[in-house]
């Protein structure tokens, strides 16, 4: 006769949901594999290479901090900084608040609204090539599409792409043109996860849109607020391949970020060393940057 003491341990064991089970490792090893390899691993390589006299062939000796100084004694380095961050300022809020105005025009179940959403989220599907292509055509000098608009009015284009101080703002036209969509779909979904029955009751106590707008609105999409803000921080620090098809960083460095001079710096002088430093200098930027102003707008919509 069997033992049932002992048939119950058995059945309890096999049934144990909190035991551990190491073979659950085998559905996540595929990710953590491709993450270390290719994120954690170039992560540590590049801080590695970042305190060493590398290039292409060799690693070379260690220098400790000497790239670090080497980027900060030049001229063209700290200039990328402050076109980067030039950059930065001119995109993110414009796409921020572009993004909100045209979810806030466009969240209606309409057949235009649908079509209108489509059209603005279809530029964020073309490559980098094609939207510099199609802006460098509209920036054409004398043939151009704004120098046909401009002529319409016996005026001059301004020419964008050759003068100094309108580069960068030609090139954060392109981009915002480009990368509308996604603040915009972002915001559209916030949006539609408000209750309706809030907008009925603020209706009934006679708020105009306005007061819907500050009191209901925004504070009940500020999260989603943030993520933008956040988000394109991030990739907008990236900047590289409008500058290098538009510009190629000009006129006169004007509008090379540091991402391009982290490209010129490793892959066509081939001190690989100094553009390991820039790339680690630019991870610092955007953490920063993005911690900054995530804590400053997490306090202000605590507040």
């Amino acid at each position: 006769m069997a033992d049932p003491v002992n048939g119950n341990a058995r059945r309890a064991k096999s049934v144990d949901i909190y035991a551990p089970q190491w073979r659950n490792f085998l559905f996540v090893a595929p990710y953590l594999v491709i993450f270390a390899a290719f994120l954690v691993f170039p992560l540590f390589w590049g801080i590695w290479l970042s305190f060493h006299k590398a290039d292409t062939f060799s690693s070379g000796p260690f220098v400790g901090f000497g790239n670090y100084v080497r980027l900060f004694r030049d001229g063209i380095f700290l200039q990328s900084i402050w076109n980067t961050f030039y950059f930065v300022f001119l995109t993110v809020p414009a796409l921020a608040l572009i993004g909100l105005f045209l979810a806030l025009s466009l969240n209606r179940q309409t057949r235009s609204a649908a079509v209108l959403r489509t059209l603005f989220f279809s530029s964020s599907v073309l490559s980098v090539t094609i939207v510099t292509l199609i802006w460098r055509i509209v920036y054409i000098p004398d043939f151009g599409l704004l120098a046909m608009i401009y002529g319409f009015f016996g005026a001059k284009a301004p020419a964008f792409l050759s003068n100094p101080d309108l580069a960068m703002i030609g090139i954060a036209i392109a981009t915002v043109w480009w990368c509308i969509g996604l603040p915009m779909m972002l915001f559209l979904s916030a949006l539609q996860q408000i209750p309706q029955d809030i907008y009925e009751a603020a209706a009934l106590d006679n708020a105009n849109r306005w007061q819907t707008l500050r009191s209901i609105t925004l504070p009940s999409i500020k999260r989603t607020f943030v993520l933008v803000i956040i988000i394109q921080i991030v990739l907008q620090f990236q900047l590289f391949g409008q500058p290098w098809l538009m510009t190629r960083g000009g006129p006169n460095n004007l509008t090379k970020p540091i991402v391009l001079y982290i490209y010129d710096t490793a892959f066509r002088r081939w001190d690989l060393g100094l553009g390991a430093a820039a790339s680690e200098i630019l991870f610092l930027l955007i953490l920063v940057a993005a911690m900054a102003q995530y804590l400053v707008t997490r306090r202000k919509a605590d507040a």
